[in-house]
């Protein structure tokens, strides 16, 4: 072999207590095609994503291309010749860019100019069979045209090194043969590229010029497929895999044995679907599928990615209804005894689906009170479980700490507890090892023939189907072939049931028999000059920032929920809380107990009737309907006039009158007893004036208002408002940005492009202060015309500090979504530690300078008491840049901050 593209010297890395790879040393020969082979969780995607440098090196050393990955530098310098395609269905990819969006993204990433991002689009979309669907969204292709495409988008920038980690796992043969002789067809074409390529297919790994076999995060055998066959003594190389594995994992090992079914004469059908049927809007996932199983058959449903087979499933556990069609389970209808039917069914999701939270015990216990399982045969029953599926030595422990073939024997456990007659069962095995696999298909086996238990199974092994008593074959929604392995092997004149499927996916793909492979094509355009030499590219290059920017804001556009929410959800709020909230306290419910019934009573009664602030309700008659009435909160006020208040009047005594305000709501509360106080003053000052008497107090307490002079609290809510709205729902926008990706995947192509940490955060966050400028112009329009409520200071300060405020708050959005791992946490993090100082320490309630302590350090910690002073003060108030020109200068100084840290916190490496 030649020299290494890549060497690992004394790598581990652990994942919390795990142990992923495990004092790894190997070398990576280059100019070949060379594969990690074994099951998920030995460690093949951390090798390659150390070599790749988006994984951060925790022990040993590891070189690529003849530079060290642990040096910053040194990736940054070998990145543009490296290409990684991270694991999962088109994970690189960007679902609401079309096709040649997503291409056309990744050229700008590697400084491509207009002319040569055309040029390799077209040749490598034309290569691949992609060329008739440029403007399809990513989201909308199937399985093995994803792949094609992530294929794509890594080969745009001709790199030296492409490492692929599981590039088809969960893709039908069909794609799979597709994507293999694309690969040959690139490496025809730049043989001096090196691919290393993980895989669990073992029959994938014969095509590979050198392999290593991982388990346990070691290497247990290396060499070319042959060399590996000649040193365990076997056929194949999944037989040498189970042979070299360690003694303990593969003692008690049996090759799976699959009994002849004895076929009862006239035996009702375990599962019927006839017409079966099911829309999701336009889109047909099942497309009148008609078939009918046998109690204690082992059916195999076979297909394409995205062909409808877990939505038939689903729709035969009466998860999903029908939209037409029919199906019966034991000769009864699903519809309508749901319920009772659901008894007799045991359903195994293609993804784990149980709860990490509980043991493997409590797992089952619970499951078995789901199904009804007789309180007194529960403990029994799981007993039954633990042993029967080897999980005794696991019962207590958390499923997170299980390696993947235990996970699914759990999963296996659980959905047969109940004793079901049809087990449905979606891709039990994708990445379990062969000895796992194999543990796995003679328990089907075993419940099948010993039990008469019918078993619907899909899967992408076509060693697994050949152990099926029939199998149908499925493409777009269609059934196309039903019948034994060996039938439809024969039928298609085939040797292997592997290649009739191959050919009956050609047929229903319309695709010739006979079409030839994909041919070398000329060479690419030459590469662009910033990476034609593979030199160190620039530290902040524009157009990579505008890249991730304009990718940003075509998603952004195209996701209607998240722009409706952006826009619309602050003038809703503005509107809401606009009219809605309000400091103003009128319309004060009052009943009167006058007891003295007197002219002068009456007048003073009068005067709070008469006062906007009050509204009067019939009168008391008893002490003790007044306290009723307080408690049923009928009034908010009662007055009682004791008898004798005239007479004290007229005769300059000093009178009494008993006022009783409800202080549920200490502010309303207040409030009221001003209102109360000042009208009773206000009245015996009038009395005193026009009966010259002296007794009686002369103050006249007169208040004056500035800036609001109205005293209306729209005039200080709706400026407020404006503060509040554009750091809640910006700040909440931008925090979803980097964690998607995180997410979704994608994040991979920040870690193994070239673009820088500040060119990332300018990219994802520009689109957001656009939107967010928007949503201000709106509020700001709403607030002169709608709320009638002008402008008194300078506009040119406003849009200023507005500008800067939205930097700040979708900066801290940002800041947020750099270290947190889930949309949720990011969303709720947010909120929470934006809405609260926003809201009680920013001067929205009570104003900062009459906080004190801790309230008000953490009031000025946060950019909303900056930016409030500003926009009352701009709305009413008419100041102006004089007066507040440190405001703006300290939310600049937040912008800078919020960047600063999103950077430290923000990692070019996946820890």
């Amino acid at each position: 072999m030649n020299e290494a593209v890549a060497r690992l010297q004394g790598v581990s890395h652990r994942y919390g207590k795990r142990l992923a790879v495990d004092d790894l040393t190997l070398a990576i020969p280059s100019g070949c095609m060379a594969g990690l082979i074994g099951p998920d969780g030995v460690g093949k995607s951390t090798v390659l994503g150390l070599m790749a440098g988006v994984r951060k090196l925790q022990a040993g050393s590891v070189e690529a291309l003849g530079g060290n990955m642990a040096e910053r530098r040194v990736r940054d310098a070998v990145s543009p010749r490296i290409a990684y395609m991270p694991q999962g269905l088109g994970r690189n990819l960007y679902p609401t860019l079309t096709v040649f969006e997503n291409l056309d993204f990744f050229g700008r990433l590697f400084g491509q100019g207009a002319a040569e991002r055309k040029a390799r689009i077209d040749d490598l979309l034309k290569a691949t069979g992609l060329d008739p669907f440029p403007d399809r969204p990513a989201g909308k292709l199937s399985g093995g045209m994803k792949q094609k495409l992530s294929l794509c988008c890594a080969l745009i920038h001709d790199p030296d090194f492409l490492i692929l980690d599981e590039p088809t796992t969960g893709v039908d043969p069909l794609s799979r043969q597709q994507f293999w002789d694309l690969i040959d067809s690139i490496r025809a074409r730049r043989p001096q590229m090196s691919v290393i390529v993980a895989t669990a297919y073992m029959e994938e790994a014969e095509r590979f010029d050198w392999l290593a076999a991982m388990d346990d995060g070691k290497v247990i055998a290396e060499g070319s497929p042959s060399e590996v066959r000649a040193k365990a003594g076997k056929d194949t190389l999944e037989e040498a895999f189970i042979a070299l594995l360690p003694e303990e994992k593969r003692r008690g090992y049996e090759s799976v044995v699959v009994p002849p079914r004895v076929v009862a004469p006239d035996e009702t059908p375990a599962i019927e679907a006839e017409g079966l049927t099911c829309r999701f809007g336009d889109f047909t996932a099942v497309d009148n599928v008609s078939f009918r199983i046998s109690k204690g058959e082992i059916f195999g449903f076979l297909g394409s990615n995205g062909c409808g087979k877990s939505t038939t499933m689903k729709m035969l556990t009466g998860l999903i209804t029908p939209t037409e069609g029919w199906t019966k389970l034991f000769g009864q209808s699903l519809s309508g005894n749901e319920m009772e039917i659901r008894q007799h069914v045991g359903y195994m999701s293609q993804a784990f689906s149980l709860y990490t939270e509980l043991t493997v015990r409590q797992n089952l216990d619970l499951h078995a009170h789901l199904f009804h399982i007789r309180k007194d045969e529960i403990d029994a029953r799981i007993e039954e479980m633990l042993t029967s599926y080897d999980l005794a030595d696991v019962a207590d422990v958390l499923p997170d700490g299980l390696p993947l073939g235990m996970k699914q024997r759990l999963q296996l456990a659980v959905a047969v507890i109940h004793r079901p007659s049809i087990l449905i069962l979606d891709e039990p095995t994708s990445g379990v090892d062969p000895v796992a696999r194999d543990s796995f298909w003679r328990t089907l086996v075993s419940l099948a023939r010993d039990r008469g238990v019918t078993i619907f199974i899909s899967t992408h092994f076509m060693n697994e189907a050949a152990r099926c008593d029939r199998i149908s074959l499925m493409h777009a929604g269609k059934v196309f072939a039903v019948g034994t392995p060996q039938e439809l092997a024969e039928q298609r004149g085939k040797a292997s049931l592997e290649e009739a499927f191959v050919s009956y996916l050609k047929e229903a793909s319309g695709i010739p028999e006979d079409a030839p492979e994909l041919p070398a094509e000329t060479p690419l355009p030459t590469p662009s000059p910033q990476f034609a030499s593979h030199a160190r590219p620039r530290r902040f290059d524009p157009g990579r920032l505008w890249a991730y920017a304009r990718r940003e804001t075509m998603e952004l556009l195209r996701d209607r929920i998240r722009l409706w929410f952006a826009l619309l959800g602050p003038v809703i709020l503005m509107i809401t809380f606009g009219y809605g909230i309000s400091f103003d306290v009128e319309n004060l419910s009052f009943a009167a107990f006058d007891q003295d019934k007197t002219p002068q009573s009456r007048a003073l009664l009068e005067n709070f009737s008469a006062s906007r602030y009050f509204s009067e309700r019939p009168d008391i008659g008893s002490s003790a309907e007044l306290q009723s009435r307080m408690k049923s909160g009928e009034v908010n006020i009662a007055i009682e006039v004791p008898s004798g208040f005239g007479r004290d009047l007229v005769s300059d005594k000093q009178p009494e009158i008993a006022v009783t305000v409800d202080g549920s709501m200490p502010f309303r509360a207040e409030t009221a007893k001003g209102y109360v106080t000042g009208l009773a003053v206000g009245y015996a000052s009038e009395f005193a004036r026009e009966n010259a008497t002296t007794a009686l107090s002369t103050v006249s307490i007169e208040p004056r208002y500035r800036y609001n002079q109205a005293f209306k609290s729209v005039n200080a809510m709706v400026p407020s408002v404006i503060m509040l709205m554009l750091v809640l729902i910006p700040a909440i926008m931008s925090a979803i940005g980097i964690v998607r990706e995180k997410e979704t995947g994608s994040i991979a192509n920040f870690y193994s492009t070239p673009i820088s940490k500040s060119e990332f955060l300018l990219g994802k966050q520009l689109p957001y202060i656009g939107v967010s400028l928007v949503s201000a112009a709106v509020l700001f329009l709403l607030a002169l015309f709608l709320f009638r409520l002008p402008l008194k200071g300078s506009f040119s300060l406003f849009a200023v500090a507005t500008l800067i405020y939205l930097i700040a708050t979708t900066g801290f959005g940002q800041l947020v979504s750099s270290f947190t791992k889930s949309q949720v946490a990011a969303v709720v993090a947010t909120a929470i530690i934006s809405i609260v100082p926003a809201v009680n320490f920013s001067g929205l309630v009570i104003p900062v300078s009459s906080l004190t302590g801790s309230g008000r350090a953490l009031g000025l910690a946060f950019p909303p008491a900056w930016y409030q002073p500003i926009s009352v003060g701009a709305f009413t108030k008419g100041l102006g840049w004089a007066d507040l020109w440190p405001n703006v200068l300290m939310l600049s100084g937040f912008c800078l901050i919020f960047f600063a840290l999103s950077l430290v916190l923000l990692k070019k490496q996946d820890a």
